[in-house]
């Protein structure tokens, strides 16, 4: 059975995740921890569940959503930290904005390991596709555990909503194209997992995200006036 725990970190409200099946290794999903507490509490739960991070995986590279990259994989050993490397540009305003809010920049002077869409990666014995879903930034991914029915969606979509593209390197057409194309059309029954804010469902947002209403075109009802046509074969 998979087990996921959820942090929310720092001033953004950001979601973090620890997921792993028995004891032994887990996986990180986008490590927001920000400072000596926040960081504490993540690690206060690897001890009690007797876990040790295989694998860091991030869904973008936005500051909330990496300050604890830096420190993790220092503390365990050099893990790898798997991330698209279009995000690598990402970096290059993140001091800027962390500083705008009044925060320390994150570290970015980590190991990365690059990904790529279609790729799978397994970690803690679990299996998670890549789907790139540009958009939020270049180089956004989502995570599918397909036998768990999970789906890590970062800031791509979220409850009721989808990610901001007013931020640098945001494209609002490559983010409703990769919802739309990529995300949306999988099983309604996958459970959504976002960077910010409550839990839904694929299902959930294919018929009620306010943001992607105009582009879900109902199916058109025939008209019951019209006659049907028999076509006869002799």
């Amino acid at each position: 059975m998979l087990n996921i725990r959820t942090f929310t970190f720092n001033l953004l409200q950001e979601r973090t995740y620890v997921a792993w099946q028995g004891e032994g290794s887990c996986v990180i999903v986008d490590p927001g921890c920000y400072g000596p507490a926040e960081l504490q509490a993540l690690e206060d739960l690897l001890a009690q569940e007797r876990l040790t991070p295989a694998a860091i995986l991030l869904t973008h590279g936005h500051f909330d959503h990496i300050f604890g990259v830096k420190a993790l994989q220092d503390r365990f050993g050099g893990i790898p930290v798997y991330m698209h490397p279009a995000d690598e540009a990402v970096f290059g305003y993140g001091a800027e904005m962390a500083a705008g809010l009044g925060l320390a920049p994150a570290a970015t002077d980590f190991l990365r390991t690059p990904v790529r869409d279609g790729q799978v990666l397994e970690a803690a014995g679990i299996r998670f596709e890549v789907i790139a879903t540009p958009g939020h930034t270049p180089g956004g991914v989502c995570y599918l555990v397909r036998e768990a029915d999970i789906l890590f969606t970062g800031d791509t979509l979220f409850a009721g909503s989808i990610g901001r593209t007013d931020f640098p390197g945001g494209e609002y057409d490559d983010l409703i194209r990769s919802i739309m194309e990529r995300v949306i059309l999988l099983d309604p029954e996958i459970r959504i997992l976002p960077g910010h804010g409550p839990t839904s469902t694929i299902g959930q947002e294919r018929t009620g995200n306010p943001f992607l209403e105009p582009f879900n075109e109902p199916e058109e009802e025939p008209d019951p006036d019209l006659e049907p046509v028999v076509i006869s074969r002799e």
